[in-house]
């Protein structure tokens, strides 16, 4: 188990070199080798959550020298916030390359192997404990993605995946000033050098300083979430990003930003992060991407960009629950981010299936699908339900929570929250409408209901949604430190004050059985 996370994260990698020497002749070979990798991926990540001591920060903790003279190491381990992320990255990595088994028949190696070279960059994201490290595999992250629009996506591919670029990469170079400005204000007080993310916490950073990184963090974050107004590239990604492409995105890739401001902006930067003037900036766009997200849902036509736009009204939810600065407004934030990648990338396979069937995603050429695809309309409907935040499903444990965070922080950001879940509830049940109900047209008739394949691809996130519903106290229960880190960093004393119990200062129930 010492080297349990270099494994889980260069896994991808060693299928990646396999499938190379895989003659691209031999279409099926690539299939089931990547295939196989995804999964191996998956599996050599269990023993993460399984052998995981809620009770204990970071955990796997591996450092090595990487470049010693500018103090970056090879420096990685996880929490309980990174090992949910880690988790649903690779499960969902998994899944993405199932789905694409019908659905990609062209320059299917290059096709996979983008796909195995994102899967590190991302694990990497969330394992890495040195700054420079972080921001190698975030940039990492951004060049198969454009790879998989451009190449496999659709008729306006070459515009989207522009758009991607251009967008992420000013974001990406404004969060490596502020790297930077981070890195020379510990040499100037310490008189050395390090990218190391626990020495750059010790820094006393002057307010102004402070006050500048912490917005060129923001965009570099708020692009990737996205928030709004920093979310136009989404809507044109996931349109022309091929099925695939759209789950990974929407379910791994966007929480990236939500993931940079628990890991970075608040702890590193807690005098900025609680200044009421960023409250309430950070406020104002999340609500209103909340409500702007699900008032354009209610207007697409076009299935596929109806639920790219729920992804902004999503996670506006999340990176409010951030700025409420309270436990259950984070752990909410949290559970939230795994609910979307888990909800929305259910949705995007239901959107794939059809368009694989009919090669068309205007909603108004469906009608009826229940009574050719029952089990596909049992599936679509969880999706719908998880979506938006029905019980016993998981949706309804994140946005309860957040709610409640909220309403501690500002009783008008909970009433926005509750319009904009109002707002989830019309425009999703509007689309299970309009497609699954009414008459049948004489084109849908010849529709094949979800294949066996198919059905292996929903399960586990069926499986996952109905579980985070029915028994969220362990989850709530692995985010209790890392969320108390995070508050007790930007509000000391937040617990005493509140009377709470800190999971920092008091034993685990468990600990003694251990």
């Amino acid at each position: 188990m010492d080297h349990i996370l270099s494994i889980v994260l260069f896994t991808p990698l060693a299928g990646m070199l396999v499938l190379l020497f895989i003659p691209s002749s031999n279409a099926r070979a690539v299939k089931i080798w990547a295939n196989v990798a995804a999964f191996l991926g998956f599996l050599v990540s269990l023993p993460l959550a399984i052998n995981f001591d809620r009770s204990k920060d970071y955990q796997y903790v591996e450092q090595a020298n990487w470049i010693p003279s500018i103090g970056a190491s090879y420096h990685i381990g996880i929490d309980g916030l990174s090992l949910l992320l880690v988790m649903l990255t690779t499960l969902l990595g998994f899944i993405a390359i199932l789905s694409s088994w019908n659905a990609i028949t062209e320059r299917l190696k290059e096709y996979y192997a983008f796909f195995l070279l994102q899967q590190i960059g991302m694990l990497g994201v969330f394992m890495s404990l040195d700054f420079l490290l972080f921001f190698v595999f975030w940039e990492t992250v951004l060049v198969p993605m454009y790879f998989i629009i451009a190449i496999w996506g659709g008729p306006r591919r070459g515009y989207a995946s522009i758009k991607f670029v251009i967008y992420t990469l000013i974001g990406s170079v404004l969060m490596l000033l502020g790297i930077l400005m981070l890195y020379f204000q510990y040499h100037t007080q310490f008189q050395a050098y390090s990218f190391d993310i626990a020495d750059l916490m010790k820094i006393n950073l002057p307010a102004q300083v402070g006050w500048w990184v912490f917005w060129a963090f923001f965009l570099g974050f708020a692009v990737k979430v996205p928030m709004w107004p920093f979310h136009t590239w989404l809507p044109d990604a996931h349109v022309e990003a091929p099925t695939a492409g759209s789950v990974i995105l929407a379910s791994v890739l966007l929480k990236m930003g939500t993931y940079g401001f628990l890991r970075f902006s608040l702890p590193l930067l807690p005098d900025t992060a609680k200044n009421p003037m960023v409250i309430n900036i950070v406020a104002v766009l999340s609500i209103i991407g909340i409500v702007y997200g699900a008032l354009a849902s209610l207007m697409q036509k076009d299935w596929k960009k109806l639920v790219a736009y729920s992804s902004v009204s999503h996670l506006g939810f999340c990176t409010l629950g951030i700025f409420t600065l309270n436990p259950l407004g984070i752990q909410g934030s949290i559970i939230q981010q795994i609910n979307h990648g888990i909800s929305t990338g259910m949705l995007f396979l239901i959107v794939g299936i059809v368009y694989e069937r009919r090669h068309t995603r205007e909603i108004s050429e469906y009608g009826g699908l229940i009574k050719v695809m029952p089990v596909f309309t049992i599936v679509f409907l969880i999706a719908t339900l998880s979506s938006m935040g029905m019980p016993p499903l998981n949706g309804f444990i994140g946005e309860f929570t957040i709610l409640q965070g909220a309403f501690l922080m500002s009783f008008p950001w909970a009433v926005w929250c509750s319009v904009g879940i109002a707002l989830g509830a019309a425009y999703l049940l509007w689309l299970f409408q309009r497609t699954m109900w009414g008459e049948l047209a004489e084109k849908n008739k010849g529709l094949k209901d979800l294949s066996w394949r198919e059905i292996a691809v929903f399960t586990p996130l069926v499986v996952w949604a109905f579980w985070i519903g029915l028994a969220p106290s362990s989850y709530f229960q692995i985010l209790e430190r890392p969320t108390a880190q995070i508050v007790e960093r930007v509000r000391p004393g937040y617990y005493a004050e509140h009377k709470l119990v800190n999971p920092l200062t008091t034993p685990s129930p468990t600990a003694a059985l251990r």
